[in-house]
């Protein structure tokens, strides 16, 4: 299993110019075949890689862009690369059109191959470059493990990354197991399982909101023209995001591989998180909730161990359903944190979810169908929630 293994590094002057015009170049370069592909499209034609390599071999031959020989060549062909599988991605409608690279705001990366890079004796010297990058190894590479790719970036808050993608053999399923586990997401408590147990939301935006919002102010106090001290104040802002999400992927991070490790089948409901954004009281905590996040390095590393994680559609009553008889409760508003069924059954809202959602996980399992509510279950036509409704009418 191939694996990527992020560090962070502290470039010379030399190399922190060197890396910063190999960004500029990479961002021309995809800028101009991206250009291409869409004159050319209006034509009625359609340019593969190939055909903007040959472009890109043709604009180094010219005297505006004669710089692009000062870099190396193979970020400015992997960019090409990725281009095209932007475009493969969207004629398969799994992405929206492929979008210019801004200045200020896209990210900063270049993607080097073997070719373009030396690595030795733990040290990793890339093309154009006298020096190894001086690199916080805060973690050991896998025993033996040669990079196959290195992606050098730099975010926002002006710090340098390397990634090293390398095969990694400590990826392997892990022992088969009889145990599962639903798993419903929530505000109040980031997680309740099926097992009762409740993971608490550290709020690691709320935590920092003070200090964010000040350096907001300065940095909105700040004229546009003013280079130096704007430029300092973003960063400020763009060091507090940074700190946010770095923690808060730490903790992601420890909680999926606990529960991957733990249950061989993991029961998640798939949430429109879209829309829960343009609720404007709940935007800000339910982008802090990290939802998205969760589910997806949930679905990576249930790959890497062989476990198996099971997404139930977003309309089923999974807060409604009674988990020890099946009725079918009415509307239940957010506010409402505990019922009681008519059976005399009383219910915490998260753990009855999550338990509905792991026998509905469990369901899918054995039979190979998918959850959706029951709409048409009565002879009437009318759905289990309006018949529930008609029968408590007096």
């Amino acid at each position: 299993m191939k694996r990527s293994f992020k560090y962070r590094f502290y470039p010379t002057d030399v190399q922190a110019a060197e890396l910063s015009r190999t960004f500029g170049c990479v961002r021309k370069v995809y800028n101009m075949a991206l250009a291409a592909r869409i004159e050319a499209w209006t034509r009625q034609e359609r340019l593969n890689y190939n055909a903007t390599s040959e472009m890109l071999t043709a604009w180094k031959k010219t005297e505006e862009l004669a710089y692009l020989n000062d870099v190396s060549s193979v970020p400015l062909q992997q960019c090409l690369r990725h281009l095209q599988v932007a475009f493969t991605n969207f004629f398969a409608k799994r992405a929206k059109f492929p979008r210019f690279k801004a200045r200020k705001k896209s990210r900063k990366s270049a993607e080097y191959t073997t070719s373009a890079f030396r690595f030795r004796d733990g040290k990793l010297t890339l093309a154009k470059m006298a020096e190894p990058l001086d690199i916080v190894w805060s973690r050991l590479l896998p025993e033996g493990a040669r990079p196959s790719t290195v992606t050098v970036s730099q975010d926002a808050a002006g710090r340098w990354f390397v990634s090293l993608l390398v095969e990694d053999p400590e990826v392997k399923p892990l022992p088969a197991t009889n145990v599962g586990v639903g798993i419903d997401v929530g505000l109040t408590h980031l997680l309740t399982l099926s097992t009762g147990e409740k993971i608490a939301n550290p709020r690691y935006e709320r935590r920092d909101h003070a200090r964010l919002a000040l350096a907001q102010r300065r940095l909105a106090q700040k004229a546009k023209g003013d280079g130096t001290n704007r430029a300092k104040a973003r960063r400020k802002v763009a060091r507090i995001h940074a700190r946010i999400a770095d923690r808060r992927r730490d903790h992601l991070h420890k909680l999926t591989t606990r529960l991957v490790r733990e249950n061989q089948t993991l029961v998640i409901e798939d949430l429109s998180i879209r829309n829960m954004l343009k609720n404007r009281p709940l935007a800000r905590a339910v982008s802090d909730a990290a939802w998205s996040q969760f589910r997806n390095m949930l679905e990576y590393k249930a790959t890497w161990y062989g476990r198996e994680v099971v997404v139930v559609d977003r309309f089923f009553p999974s807060s409604q359903l009674c988990s020890h008889c099946g009725a079918l409760a009415g509307k239940l508003p957010l506010s409402v944190r505990t019922w009681t069924c008519l059976c005399g059954t009383v219910h915490d809202r998260d753990v009855n979810a999550a338990k509905n959602l792991l026998a509905a996980g469990l369901a899918v399992t054995a039979c190979g169908a998918g959850v959706r509510p029951q709409r048409e279950s009565f002879p009437t036509g009318r759905s289990a929630m309006k018949q529930e409704a008609l029968q408590r009418e007096p």
